[in-house]
């Protein structure tokens, strides 16, 4: 099953030499690359990719990859997107501890099993299997308990496909999500279902008292503090010049030489 959206280019036999590595980095080491925008070039092969040791941010989107072997080596990425290419699995991912966000939407990804991989990465926050915008999915986004097998699967996200899970603004989407739930026609009335509940609980609604005021305060009066004596050395140093073009001025000097 393809992924909807904008199919990568067709494979061509691209692969990642030095020489490409160089052209798109502006740098000669490849272990000085920090990013690298790799998008669209129909890429089939990652090739040396793996020698570039300190790469941080890495966009491999739109590509023909099949598989990401040589990304095992890359212990400081943090962020990597290889949407819209053709994975069935990311395995070598799993020694990429340093991964922060991941966007692998328009792959093969049929089964909630081949995200296992990324369980053990522990700085792992933001994850997209798949972006209504740009029409891409995985097969695995297709599954009615899609949603659910993911956090349970990896806990620790706090961003999935673009929608908050954890934190602040979290309930927003989960709201929205209840709201698509329950807005779906069913087969007919079901007498044994639940009295209608509030959305969220007490007093969700009030205002909460402003954290850090005392701090900002503070902060504020050592600044008028601090903008007050700049002003009193200002009229020091104005008097101070004003004495001292008094006392060389022409007129001065004329009349100390006079007897």
């Amino acid at each position: 099953m393809e992924p909807q959206g904008e199919k990568p280019v067709e494979a061509d036999g691209v692969t990642i030499t030095p020489q490409l590595l160089r052209s798109h980095s502006g740098e000669f080491a490849l272990e000085s690359i920090l990013l690298l925008r790799l998008r669209g070039l129909g890429l089939a092969e990652l090739g040396c990719l793996g020698e570039c040791l300190g790469l941080e941010w890495l966009d491999l989107s739109g590509n023909a990859l099949t598989q990401l072997g040589p990304l095992a080596s890359l212990r400081q990425l943090a962020v990597l997107n290889v949407a819209n290419n053709r994975l069935t699995g990311l395995e070598p991912l799993a020694a990429c501890e340093s991964l922060q966000s991941l966007n692998a939407a328009g792959n093969l990804l049929a089964t909630p099993g081949q995200l296992q991989c990324l369980a053990g990465l522990r700085g792992l926050e933001y994850l997209r299997l798949r972006d209504p915008l740009a029409r891409l999915s995985n097969p695995l986004c297709a599954s009615p308990s899609y949603w659910t097998t993911v956090r349970a699967l990896l806990p620790g996200l706090k961003v999935v496909d673009g929608e908050r899970v954890t934190g602040r603004g979290s309930e927003f989407y989960q709201l929205c999500r209840d709201l698509d739930s329950a807005s779906r026609p069913s087969s007919g009335p079901d007498p044994s279902a639940a009295e209608a509940q509030p959305w969220v609980g007490p007093g969700y609604w009030e205002l909460w008292p402003t954290r850090g005021s005392s701090i900002l305060e503070e902060a504020c009066r050592q600044f008028q503090h601090a903008l007050q004596e700049c002003r009193d050395l200002d009229r020091q140093a104005g008097d101070s010049l004003a004495q001292a073009q008094q006392v060389l001025s022409p007129a001065g000097s004329a009349s100390s030489f006079i007897f």
